[in-house]
């Protein structure tokens, strides 16, 4: 019988390992000398360099790879795709491969009904308790995003000329996942706003220009925690294009000058606890986004302790988050554009199904 993969190597193609830091492949018994002699060969330090030297290798002993499980699939995807994803986004597809490996890994690609999804779907929805460990896994919106991934890798596998066309794509309707409908009111914000600080700077002032600040532009919290005034704040305004999706649509956008933004970018510099590059920045001087994994957690412990504040000391009865903050922008904009343009989204339907949290006004016929 097999022995198990150690968890750090359940999300990675079959018979690679990661040991002190690098990736190997663990070369077939009788194929050293297509490996150099070696048994494990150390294929590089990233997953991404890795994943070329394991590609070009095997391309000249066997020429092209082939695909013909699921498994293979999802192989060539972690291999090839996922290494250019956002860090963030690269941790949960590694979270997510062990979990389709496990129940489609062994099947053909072709055929595949549309019916597995929903099994597979009921199956994860249902959240499971680890009895060792105590932590909770599976749930519906786990579920969803694991399909999210498959549906994306069949997309690859045409785009590779494995296959003619998706097999499930557009023939599976999933129950959606509901949206927030928290909507946060002025007199809210004023509340926040005049919370004592107990420092001339630091924490509290700091959430305060960021508040006015995102309330003013709808910016989304990594493209605020990025701002550089050297690089970003100019004489027409702040110059902006979303990171989430820079690889992509490329959108770009001025948020020109007012009294008000002016005002609320001052507050944010006179907040900084030391001179910085960057207009929100730690104790040491540095951004609070973690290149490497694509997280703000130092700004999230900050944020907690600042709404557990605001809940303390303050009239507000329930927290809000970023992205309610983003939606009060939305849902204040005076039309559904004005809204789609300030949250820089590429399609207004976004804009719209997700962030204008108002309901609509109509007249009545007369």
């Amino acid at each position: 019988m097999a022995k198990p993969r150690s968890k750090e190597n359940q999300s990675l193609p079959l018979r690679w390992q990661l040991k002190h830091g690098a990736y190997y492949y663990r070369v077939p018994p009788g194929l050293e000398a297509l490996w150099d002699g070696k048994q494990m060969f150390r294929l590089g330090d990233k997953i991404s360099e890795a994943s070329k030297v394991w590609t070009d290798r095997m391309a000249q002993i066997d020429g092209p790879i082939g695909v013909k499980t699921i498994g293979d699939l999802l192989d060539r995807y972690a291999r090839e795709v996922i290494p250019n994803k956002a860090p963030a986004s690269q941790a949960s597809n590694q979270n997510q491969l062990p979990k389709l490996r496990e129940i489609f890994g062994a099947m053909p690609l072709l055929p595949f009904k549309p019916q597995l999804i929903y099994q597979y779907v009921d199956r994860r929805s249902k959240k499971v308790k680890d009895p060792v460990t105590g932590k909770v896994t599976g749930g519906k919106i786990a579920a969803h995003r694991e399909v999210e991934l498959l549906s994306h890798a069949y997309t690859k596998a045409v785009e590779w000329g494995y296959i003619d066309r998706h097999p499930f794509k557009s023939e599976v309707r999933l129950t959606g996942e509901k949206s927030r409908e928290r909507y946060v009111e002025d007199w809210e914000i004023v509340e926040c706003l005049a919370l004592p600080a107990v420092r001339k700077s630091g924490s509290v002032l700091m959430i305060q220009a960021y508040l006015r600040i995102k309330l003013l532009t709808g910016m989304a919290q990594g493209d605020l925690l990025r701002l550089q005034p050297g690089l970003h704040l100019k004489d027409d305004g702040i110059h902006n294009q979303r990171h989430k999706t820079a690889g992509t649509t490329g959108k770009r956008t001025i948020y020109e000058w007012s009294p008000e933004l002016r005002a609320a970018v001052e507050m944010a510099l006179a907040a900084r606890p030391v001179e910085s590059t960057f207009l929100f920045c730690t104790r040491d001087g540095v951004g609070y986004i973690d290149e490497a994994v694509g997280r703000a957690s130092g700004w999230k412990s900050m944020w907690q302790r600042y709404m557990a504040r605001v809940m303390a000391e303050t009239k507000v009865e329930q927290p809000f988050t970023e992205h309610d903050l983003r939606a009060k922008v939305a849902s204040d904009a005076s039309s559904l554009e004005h809204a789609r343009s300030l949250l820089a989204h590429a399609d207004s339907r976004t804009t719209d199904r997700i962030y204008r949290r108002k309901a609509e006004r109509v007249n009545p016929l007369r």
